[in-house]
């Protein structure tokens, strides 16, 4: 069974808002690519597809407006943001500046807790991983990273990072998780941990460069392959 994405990592369950279940229902289908880039998101569609009325769908839509996945114009619609090279590397470059600032934060007041946390959600991460649990190794991925760039100390990073990761994961949906992928996946997240552990801030930004440029590599390679194709 997948667990549904959260948009805001490590927040407060509870029952949500039937605005926020259509964010969450929007969230994941942006994500997983069912509504597709340039895809024109109609109130009266989308509340047949969600089963709700168009007022929770209209909020919802503005909140993905605010993650930066859905364009809104006045008077003409909204629409899933376009794939494109050029937003992919904007996405990276915004990624490296904000993260590598986190990491570093991070690094300096690492505790116990922290670590906890992070050890559980990169354990979580593998394991879904290894089952093909998307949508749940995704979250688990999310948690991970986030769970150390809250350590900083920060409360505006992680909010100033969350709409440009979220734009990031809809790249990476696509991507195949093959073992020898999961393990170095594992790797790249175990050496950030370490270096935080170590509370060696050019270590953590040093292995979370890699991990983030390597990813970037990756997604590159897949979006040149499907253009000769198409």
């Amino acid at each position: 069974m997948t667990r549904r994405l959260e948009l805001t990592p490590g927040g407060p369950s509870g029952r949500r808002t039937l605005a926020e279940e259509a964010a969450a229902e929007l969230h994941e289908l942006i994500l997983s690519g069912e509504l597709p880039s340039g895809t024109a998101l109609r109130l009266e569609e989308l509340a047949k597809r969600l089963d709700m009325s168009q007022m929770p769908i209209r909020e919802g839509l503005r909140r993905m407006q605010a993650l930066g996945l859905v364009e809104i114009v006045p008077h003409k619609g909204a629409w899933v943001r376009e794939l494109s090279m050029d937003d992919l590397r904007d996405t990276h470059q915004t990624r490296l500046s904000l993260e590598t600032l986190a990491v570093r934060a991070a690094a300096t007041r690492f505790s116990d807790s922290d670590a906890s946390l992070a050890r559980t959600a990169l354990a979580e991460h593998v394991r879904l991983s290894k089952a093909g649990d998307i949508i749940a190794s995704r979250q688990a991925h999310t948690e991970f990273h986030f769970a150390i760039y809250r350590a900083g100390g920060s409360r505006w990073l992680p909010r100033a990072i969350e709409p440009v990761w979220q734009n990031s994961e809809r790249y990476r949906f696509g991507s195949r998780q093959t073992k020898a992928r999961i393990e170095q996946t594992r790797r790249e997240h175990q050496a950030i941990l370490d270096a935080c552990l170590a509370h060696d801030e050019s270590g953590a930004e040093t292995a979370l460069r890699s991990h983030l440029e390597g990813a970037m590599q990756r997604i590159t390679q897949t979006m040149e392959r499907r253009s000769k194709k198409s």
